[in-house]
């Protein structure tokens, strides 16, 4: 069987698929697979590297070269295709999806693949769109009744129209500091917190860099506990970790540039906190209609409330990543864990062929 490893991709997180995709490759069964490895430009070019039947030594590997002229020529790694080239395997097939961010993780890419009608791990084109985008994400939790911290969804045109009310809005509901977020982003970029005014007003400027949409959020000083979701219609969780922080905010450079974090892995808390993370963890995803895998991240105060920030549909699998050392904790090694994942993709793409069977 032939795994197609998607990765790179358009969005700001490019670098860090890159390096989940590394580890990926390095954990792969390959005395029952073969890797084809298929990189998506920055600028959106699809390119076909070589096929793999062992690990790369290195994830520079992966950072392909090719000719422009579409022509597989000596000297580079890799040659354009269209996308639709990936369904063109005489094998059969199912895509491994590593990549972060829109255009990845939003519901763009399993759409496409939903339409080429081939199986492929994780969350399908509705989850991936609702829980990329945190305004959805906050509707819907809080129609679930998961506890979620106090928050304002401010569209860019609302600003761009009357930044007075923006103000009075947040400033109504909210208390300094806040943390401002683009919608559709993840691994904290374009996030920025705000102590004023001044602070918030910039803030919405950095948020509105990569999405017309944005929340602000009340701050609250906690720690961060990760639960690792896996499964279809069983669903399972690990314990819970925790993310130690060395700075007062855990940026995109805190978590794969610096790596100014350690993960302290059973989460030091108690049991009936332990209890309602995975409950909440569990409700989050059946309600955004999960499948394959997540990442639940919870806010713990020192009063023990409980507040889920948000869940991730294609977590980082870079040697940092908190979802695959949870399951490694949990008793299931990153081959496994792979392996089940691929096992998920392919029995939801059966799933779901059976139901266009039945029509």
């Amino acid at each position: 069987m032939k795994i197609i490893l998607l990765y790179g991709g358009r969005s700001e997180e490019h670098d860090v698929s890159i390096l989940s995709a590394y580890s990926v490759l390095k954990a792969v069964y390959y005395n029952y697979y073969k890797v084809q490895l298929v990189f998506i430009s920055k600028e959106g070019q699809w390119v076909e590297g070589p096929l793999l039947t062992e690990a790369p030594k290195s994830a520079d590997a992966l950072r392909l070269t090719w000719d422009t002229s579409g022509e597989r020529t000596e000297g580079f790694t890799g040659k354009l295709i269209h996308p639709g080239a990936i369904q063109e395997s005489e094998e059969e097939i199912i895509v491994f999806p590593v990549l972060h961010g829109p255009n990845g993780e939003d519901g763009t890419i399993q759409g496409f693949l939903e339409t080429i009608n081939v199986p492929y791990v994780g969350a399908g084109v509705l989850t991936s769109a609702c829980a990329m985008d945190k305004i959805m994400t906050k509707y819907i939790l809080q129609a679930a009744g998961v506890p979620q911290v106090p928050y304002v969804p401010v569209l860019e045109s609302q600003w761009k129209e009357n930044p007075r009310k923006v103000f009075e809005q947040c400033e109504g509901s909210l208390l300094y500091p806040m943390f401002i977020k683009p919608a559709n982003m993840g691994s904290s970029v374009g996030i920025t917190r705000a102590e004023n005014r001044e602070e918030l007003q910039n803030g919405l400027a950095e948020a509105y860099r990569f999405d017309s949409r944005a929340i602000v959020e009340q701050g609250i000083e906690a720690r961060e506990i990760e639960v690792a979701v896996l499964g279809n219609e069983d669903v399972r969780t690990t314990t819970p970790g925790e993310i130690v922080k060395d700075v007062a905010f855990y940026d995109y450079n805190s978590k794969y540039i610096d790596n100014k974090i350690t993960m302290q892995i059973p989460a030091e808390i108690p049991a009936d906190v332990q209890e309602k993370a995975q409950k909440y963890a569990k409700i989050a995803y059946k309600m955004l209609g999960g499948s394959g895998l997540s990442r639940c991240d919870f806010f713990l105060t020192n009063k023990n409330e409980l507040f889920l920030n948000e869940l991730n549909t294609m977590p980082g699998f870079t040697q940092f990543s908190m979802y695959p050392v949870l399951w490694e904790n949990t008793g299931l090694k990153y081959s496994d864990l792979i392996e089940e994942l691929i096992q998920l993709g392919l029995n939801r793409y059966k799933q779901r062929q059976s139901f266009f069977a039945n029509k």
